[in-house]
């Protein structure tokens, strides 16, 4: 039998809860720092003394050695440096521990190394990074030890923000400021704030270490960049919600207990479509929260892995052909006093709160698809998105049969006097219960869906953090409750400019509605013929950063200044062209020196065999054939490397950053395929035991 384990006892043991505070801080002191969670304002040099004391003696107490403020740079990873809880020793020579409340607030780590898309000169290196008392401190455990972390913000000398959480909370700031004004429209005057609150699932593969470190694709890039289709797949379907194998499951109870300690809400574990895929899905929390969470589930997935001789890839599309791997960021906004915004309770058609909501909410999406699109776009992801088993690179919404059929009213005759009802689905089992059905079925080729009482974004990359595209959630749904809120609190008759402005809404953003099969090519065409946007990749997106509209709208709400968005358009490209480069050089290097020469040998050993076999006499022109074969495909490749080196020197050589990135997308890109398509088929025919890495059939298999 397996140990007894108690998961109200572990959770958050690893947090420096807002409970340990209440219990170690005086109460004047507690008071403060609740008030400055609630309500803003700066926590009081000396209370923040206090603070930092009590923080360190907890952590000491839990083997803590050393503190980090723990950061999410533009990397889209999290960054941190220790530093330890000492002093210089005393007389008697006794070493003291220390940590004051400066030290808590304010960090000092260097900011000319991460990116900054010329925010920040090489030679420009002091940047600040400042405590982010919303988020708690924890402990990570790992081979230095244990450290305290302390989430906190990042920003460079001259006071741009240098990460994806000052823009988010900005961004957090904005929305509750815009939909107080909403919800005090609709007589809640006990509202003091409304929080966006996210529930990202999480999708990666698991593959053994041993043929994980015999593929360099896999170490340098994150994914296969040559592969042949194994046998079988997922046309199966059986491995999706299929039972969990001995090796994963454990390495999932390990992974859990890690996330449960750091106060990570993880709930749901199953199989995913692809073999050796899984997912993991916590429960919703605070935005801000949710996003320092899921960078903690990434970085635990990793470390867990290489306990139990796995490596976890968090690629979207580490083996071509099969499911890919996508980050479903699910978002939903409620007041403090408990009204979610997107619940339509009952009867929709009747919830004029909701549907105005919901109207506002459509405007966002379709105003702003392009950024929308831009927030989901990482190198990976072009892989993936538009694929069959992720939303296209086109925006729309769902809204399933009964919201839509509401909408549709609305639109037509300005009343929504009906309501589609779900009904029962008769089981046709007299021991099963007949069940009442949802008034809606959900769609999964949807990228932005409605789900009940909440949006499910599901462009997002599996790799990718997940500040960004609720940054830009939460900004564009702002402006547009500004927008509505600065009509209706000018309006005479409420009740009537309510109701005209959600008529014109619907009306006027319909477009952006979409409830049939996303994966369709007819959907593609009706798409272009409705005006959407179709960006298909992460540099054609990066554009709309810095578009008048997307200007404005960020600068009016305080969450990016016109030169932070020129600095991420810039990074973007940046990373795009060092991403393809390293996948380049990796294929350069894997081709030359693994796989032409494997192929070599194989033909030497096919050319040995047809002259045996003809000097015995019998018909080699099976042998022959094959080695024709070969050799042509040899020769393509041959050809292929030498452009593919021609290229990368050229790529490497441009100086302006955005005609690199375009160049190696549509230059690049293209040889690089024109280099994997003969190595594949050259997989299905040279002898097994030549081939020089794994194949996937034991990638996939074999774990």
């Amino acid at each position: 039998m397996s140990e007894v384990m108690n998961v109200e006892e572990i959770f958050a043991s690893d947090v420096f809860t807002l409970g340990k505070m209440k219990e170690v801080l005086p109460k004047d002191v507690y008071k403060e720092v609740k008030k400055v969670m609630d309500e803003g304002g700066e926590l009081s040099m000396s209370a923040a003394n206090v603070v930092a004391k009590a923080m360190k003696d907890w952590a000491v107490e839990n083997g803590a050695t050393h503190f980090t403020h723990w950061f999410q740079p533009l990397t889209g990873i999290t960054a941190e440096k220790h530093d330890a809880f000492v002093t210089h020793p005393d007389d008697s020579g006794k070493m003291l521990t220390e940590f004051s409340g400066k030290e808590l607030i304010k960090g000092e780590p260097d900011a000319s190394s991460f990116p900054s898309g010329g925010l920040r000169a090489t030679f420009e290196a002091r940047g600040y990074t400042a405590w982010d008392i919303t988020s708690p401190a924890f402990l990570k455990e790992s081979g230095c030890g244990t450290i305290l972390c302390i989430p906190t913000a990042f920003c460079s000398y001259t006071g741009e923000a240098l990460d994806k959480k000052t823009p988010l909370l900005r961004s957090m700031q904005a929305l509750s400021e815009q939909a107080l004004r909403i919800v005090r429209l609709f007589g809640n005057q006990g509202a003091t704030k409304v929080t966006a609150s996210v529930g990202p699932e999480q999708e990666y593969f698991l593959v053994d270490k041993e043929l994980y470190m015999q593929r360099p694709d896999l170490m340098f890039a994150g994914r296969t960049l040559f592969g042949a289709p194994a046998p079988k797949g997922q046309e199966m379907e059986d491995h999706y919600f299929g039972v969990i194998k001995e090796r994963v499951g454990a390495y999932m109870k390990d992974l859990n207990i890690e996330l449960w300690k750091l106060g990570v809400t993880a709930k749901t574990q199953h199989n995913e479509v692809a073999p050796a895929q899984h997912e993991l899905a916590p429960i919703y929390e605070t935005a801000n929260i949710a996003v320092d969470h899921n960078q903690l589930v990434m970085e635990a997935m990793k470390r867990v892995a290489y306990k139990h001789d796995m490596r976890c890839l968090l690629h979207e599309k580490p083996y071509a052909g099969v499911n890919g791997s996508g980050k479903h960021n699910n978002w939903s906004i409620t007041t403090d006093n408990g009204v979610n915004l997107l619940d339509p309770g009952e009867t929709p058609n009747e919830n004029i709160q909701f549907l105005l909501v919901l109207a506002c909410i459509m405007k966002a999406v379709d105003t702003h698809a392009d950024l929308l699109r831009q927030s989901a776009s990482d190198v990976g992801n072009d892989h993936r998105l538009g694929a069959n088993e992720a939303p296209p690179a086109i925006i729309s919404m769902f809204l399933g049969e009964q919201l839509d059929d509401v909408v549709r009213q609305l639109v037509e005759t300005g009343m929504a006097k009906s309501l589609k009802e779900g009904g029962k689905l008769m089981t046709g089992v007299k021991t099963l219960p007949d069940l009442d059905k949802d008034a809606t079925d959900r769609n999964r080729t949807s990228p932005f869906a409605f789900t009940g009482n909440k949006f499910e974004f599901r462009m997002v990359g599996s790799a990718d953090s997940i500040a960004s595209p609720n940054t830009i959630l939460n900004a564009i749904v702002a402006e547009a409750f500004c927008e509505a809120a600065d009509r209706l609190e000018k309006a005479n008759d409420f009740e009537m400019e309510v109701h005209d402005l959600i008529k014109e809404y619907m009306t006027k953003y319909q477009r952006i509605v979409f409830n049939g099969d996303g994966y369709s090519d007819e959907w593609i065409m009706e798409a272009e013929k409705r005006g959407l946007p179709n960006i298909k990749s992460m540099i054609e997106a990066a554009g709309s950063l810095t578009t008048e509209k997307a200007v404005k709208l960020f600068e009016k709400f305080g969450i990016f200044t016109k030169t932070e968005l020129e600095s991420r358009e810039e990074i973007i490209y940046e990373t795009y062209a060092k991403t393809i480069n390293i996948e380049a050089l990796t294929m350069i290097d894997m081709a030359g020196k693994q796989i032409i020469p494997a192929v070599v040998s194989y033909t030497k050993n096919l050319a040995d065999t047809i002259n045996a076999v003809k000097a015995a006499g019998c018909d080699a022109s099976v042998q022959v054939d094959l080695l024709k074969e070969t050799s042509a495909l040899l020769g393509d490749m041959r050809e292929a490397l030498s452009d593919l080196k021609k290229a990368e020197a050229e790529a490497s050589a441009m100086a302006d950053v955005k005609e690199q990135a375009f160049f190696y997308k549509e230059t690049v890109m293209n040889i690089m395929q024109q280099l994997r398509t003969p190595a594949d088929k050259l997989e299905m025919i040279v002898d097994k035991s030549m081939w020089p890495f794994p194949t996937y059939g034991e990638l996939m298999f074999e774990v």
